[in-house]
């Protein structure tokens, strides 16, 4: 017999009537009858019920041990009275008569809040004692999710031929996008290392290497503020390159991984590959997003052309936009009022204006007298109005109101409950530009600046920067972007011309990516890649809508981590073995 247990807590059953066995867990529960004490144990797997003899030794001693307290039960099982089966756990019609019960580890503070209970606890205070926080059942479960899901995705990738290859930990700072985590040298006083922001240059020196198809459930480091989708500090992707790729290679690889996956751990309904492929433009017209919620049916139609009389003072030179709504009309005035109210107090817009289609096709609302009748019936035949349906106008300039349409669209969604809870909608998000202008009016890259432009050197040695597509694609599920990837730009000659129309030498590449520039001219094969967030992924099939409700010990939304009480003071014998001097002005 184990010296701690012969059976999990969720093992027991009726065929082990009379057996003697060893269980062990925390105390969850204790119920004193007046003579007989009742405890529930609970371990990861389950929960069984033991039942104390009559003798007042062992009544006092089970009725004072601390709920929480780790414990080591020794018994005979018996059946419980039929009116006392517990249909909830998978030991229901079991018990275990106490022969013996030691305490293993004692809880000997107050719990900081309830234990394995669905009690509204602040985030902080979970975070802070996350050793308890974990003892949830539910948090448990994500986690077992968690290691399934990245089994699951690995065995995926092998079956198809990749290779897992560990990349560096520690490398060199490059400006890939984010702020760098540095890590002080203590032999090479005054140099840093960086965590890495993801292992792309490692993966594509893989490719001129000779790897054909590598992977690995990769750690990345970004020092980044914290979204609901995104975790600041640390976060996993699975990422992935292949040799003598192109995008359609990728999205073979990596549409049934994603699709089966999802497919393997959830219930709900997922649309089949292959994904819808939106090309960027498109999805920012019609959804104001490049990460579009498909599940929600509403669509942006541009009218800008119907106002350039100046016929409403209000749209005047700027872009119009509208979003039908169908069969609303019955909606009360208080709910168009509330989408205004939404929009100026929430989007910081001017304003929204509305209008209901009428059963003679007329419009009425606050609008409605500036609408030329060419104008009003070219809009119902690009939407396809009819009576009983509304539309929402969104004015502003070139690039806010794509954002602010995409928003009004979001809400929309919400307030009429147009989005089915119980699908997980993929699409694909092509052709990335490759250029746009940054906050001082110049040119920047707007993705990867290694990703292959379409057209390679031709395009940039002749078409305007911001009508330059990259070979760019990220994939997209109920408006959360898993992942981004491209095809690489292996030459190095269109790298040159890439960076120079950025404003960046030939030295600077060469400064800032010696290894990779390097290598290019060594033969690099053409390659392409991806990296679904693993997290995010895990987000959605847990159904939580925070990420850090499936990392075991994530870091609050400012970067911290209150159990460890990280980031952390140091001596300052630590600091000289590192050559760094604290400035706190």
């Amino acid at each position: 017999m184990s010296k701690y247990r012969t059976h999990n807590c969720n093992e027991l059953r009726l065929s082990d009537v009379g057996k003697q066995v060893k269980i062990a867990g925390f105390v969850e529960t204790i119920r004193d009858l007046g003579g007989l004490v009742f405890l529930d144990i609970r371990d990861m797997y389950g929960i069984t019920q033991v039942v104390t003899s009559a003798e007042d030794k062992d009544v006092d001693f089970a009725s004072h041990i601390p709920i929480e307290s780790s414990v080591c039960v020794t018994g005979i099982v018996k059946k419980r009275d039929p009116e006392t089966y517990n249909p909830n756990i998978e030991t229901g019609e079991v018990e275990v008569k106490i022969e013996n019960i030691e305490i293993l580890g004692k809880r000997t503070k107050n719990l900081p809040f309830e234990v394995n209970t669905d009690q509204d606890v602040r985030e902080d205070l979970r975070l802070q004692y996350r050793f308890l926080d974990l003892r949830n059942k539910k948090l448990q479960q994500n986690l077992i999710l968690r290691a399934q899901v990245i089994q699951y995705l690995r065995s995926q990738m092998i079956e198809q031929g990749f290779l897992e290859v560990q990349t560096p930990i520690l490398t060199s700072s490059s400006p890939e996008g984010a702020r760098d985590y540095l890590v002080p040298s203590r032999v090479h006083p005054g140099k840093f290392y960086a965590l890495p922001q993801a292992p792309q240059q490692f993966k594509q020196l893989l490719m001129v290497s000779g790897i054909d198809k590598y992977f690995q459930i990769a750690p990345c480091f970004r020092d980044e503020d914290a979204r609901a989708d995104r975790a600041p500090g640390e976060f996993y992707q699975l990422d992935m390159e292949m040799a003598y790729a192109t995008q359609e290679d990728v999205f073979n690889v990596m549409e049934p991984v994603i699709y089966n996956t999802f497919k393997k751990f959830s219930t709900k309904k997922i649309c089949e590959y292959p994904f819808p492929r939106i090309p960027y433009k498109e999805a920012m017209m019609k959804y104001g997003s490049d990460k579009p919620d498909l599940r929600n049916p509403l669509v942006i139609t541009d009218v800008t052309d119907l106002f350039e009389d100046g016929s409403l003072k209000a749209f005047k030179g700027l872009q119009v936009r509208i979003i039908a709504t169908y069969d609303v009309g019955n909606q009360p005035r208080s709910f168009f009022e509330g989408m205004t109210d939404y929009a100026i107090s929430e989007l910081k817009a001017k304003g929204l204006a509305w209008l209901r289609v009428m059963e003679d096709s007329s419009f009425q609302g606050p609008i409605a007298k500036f609408i030329s009748d060419d104008s009003r019936m070219e809009m119902i035949k690009r939407t396809n109005l009819k009576p009983g349906d509304c539309i929402f106008f969104v004015a502003e300039v070139p690039g806010l109101v794509d954002e602010l349409a995409g928003e009004v669209r979001k809400e929309l969604g919400k307030r009429l409950n147009l989005i089915d809870e119980n699908v997980f909608s993929f699409c694909w998000i092509v052709d990335f530009p490759m250029y746009e202008l940054d906050e001082r009016g110049k040119i920047a890259f707007n993705h990867n600046p290694f990703s292959m432009p379409q057209g390679g050197l031709e395009a940039l040695s002749t078409k305007d920067p911001l009508d330059i597509v990259a070979y760019q694609y990220d994939i997209v599920c109920n408006g959360i972007e898993l992942s981004s990837g491209a095809v690489r730009n292996h030459d190095t000659n269109i790298m040159v011309k890439a960076f120079e129309i950025a404003g960046y030498s030939k030295e600077h590449i060469e400064e800032k990516f010696p290894a990779l520039f390097n290598a290019f001219q060594y033969g690099a094969p053409p390659h392409a890649g991806i990296a679904p967030g693993v997290d995010r992924m895990l987000m959605l099939l847990a159904g939580t809508d925070t990420i850090r409700d499936v990392i075991a010990f994530p870091m609050n939304s400012k970067a911290q981590d209150l159990m460890m009480g990280a980031p952390g003071n140091v001596t300052k014998e630590q600091l000289q073995d590192v050559h760094i001097k604290i400035d706190m002005k």
